[in-house]
């Protein structure tokens, strides 16, 4: 392989390592739907998930004006929730993982 196909392959494999990053963040790569978490999911019981934070104002972790949207672990943009992993939650939600968003 003579100096100048290396560098060309060299510079080639660089400018392709350094796209990987866009690409994997481009919206078609993330714009895969998220289905909505069911309140009968096993995990969405175990934390006590519901889609309506004011019907859980008896609950001892609940506390006044917590809700997904104001959530740590709650993306708006998606409606994700890295607690529940490949589901979308809703805004007005709560469960019993919640944190206060920084």
């Amino acid at each position: 392989m003579s100096d100048r196909s290396r560098r060309l392959f060299l510079a080639r494999a660089l400018a392709a390592a350094a796209a990987v990053p866009f690409i994997a963040a481009s919206p078609r790569a993330s714009a895969q739907a998220l289905a909505p978490l069911s309140p009968d999911a096993p995990q969405a019981k175990a934390l006590r998930y519901t889609p309506d934070a004011a019907t859980v104002a008896r609950d001892p972790a609940w506390k006044p004006g917590s809700h997904c949207g104001n959530c740590q672990f709650f993306t708006s943009a998606t409606g994700a929730c890295q607690i529940f992993p490949g589901h979308s939650v809703a805004t007005a939600g709560w469960c019993a993982a919640w944190a206060k968003h920084a």
